[in-house]
């Protein structure tokens, strides 16, 4: 079954605006994982807009469900995560001021740094993921690196969904099927939503993790946090 690993990003986004502690940011972890998410993902960035370092500390010993630690491989977030010890960390190309994830490695020009990154990472015991865009040789490439699964950038996907499903999909299934054939794992996120989920998951029912936030926890302003959760981990089944 594919895993719903919800990204609670944007709860610290909201925490932050105020100052304070409201919402509890671990409080809000821990629900999610009583109303059925299968793991935490988290995006630590350098000016701690959302997600603070001191979060990080507090949720490792208290989640009982997969950690996933999602961010730029800088000297100081490696740091981070190999004292963390996370379940996976999911590395992304992102600029230190950049709003949101937009795209994936170049897995071939950047190969031997996610080598030694990937390397480093697997010392300490944690699975390595590396993001990427739904090319084939995005994949080969990771492979090389000696990375555990890829996560595919599903924005693509999103924005052409409405258009025509199928034809939004068709790139992500064939990159899908590359990376099932190298024994990497497979997971996915970014835009993915309540509309468009449910027909990503039957056409590539062998994903391993969606790891989705803006989305799920937009959803849940309207819905609560529990149906929301509830209705994500419908789409995968």
């Amino acid at each position: 079954m594919t895993k719903l690993s919800v990204n609670i990003n944007k709860v610290a986004t909201l925490r932050n605006a105020r100052g304070g502690n409201n919402p509890d940011v671990l409080r809000v972890a821990l629900d999610c994982e009583r109303f059925g998410a299968q793991g935490i993902t988290v995006h630590p960035r350098p000016d701690e807009r959302h997600i603070r370092r001191s979060d990080v500390y507090a949720l490792r010993p208290a989640l009982t469900t997969e950690f996933n630690i999602e961010g730029y491989p800088s000297p100081e977030f490696l740091n981070l995560v190999c004292e963390v010890c996370p379940d996976q960390c999911t590395l992304v190309p992102d600029e230190p001021g950049q709003l949101t994830s937009n795209c994936g490695w170049d897995t071939q020009q950047h190969e031997a740094f996610l080598r030694d990154v990937v390397a480093r990472l697997h010392e300490v015991g944690v699975r390595a993921s590396v993001f990427i865009g739904a090319e084939e040789r995005f994949a080969e490439y990771a492979a090389r690196t000696g990375a555990d699964r890829v996560e595919l950038y599903t924005e693509p996907y999103a924005a052409a969904y409405a258009a025509s499903p199928e034809t939004a999909v068709e790139p992500f299934v064939r990159t899908a099927r590359f990376v099932r054939e190298t024994g990497m794992g497979l997971n996915a996120g970014h835009d993915l939503s309540l509309q468009n989920l449910r027909f990503f998951h039957q056409q590539i029912p062998w994903l391993d993790e969606v790891s989705i936030g803006h989305a799920l926890i937009c959803d849940a302003l309207y819905l609560g946090l529990q149906e929301t959760i509830s209705r994500y981990r419908d789409c995968l089944k």
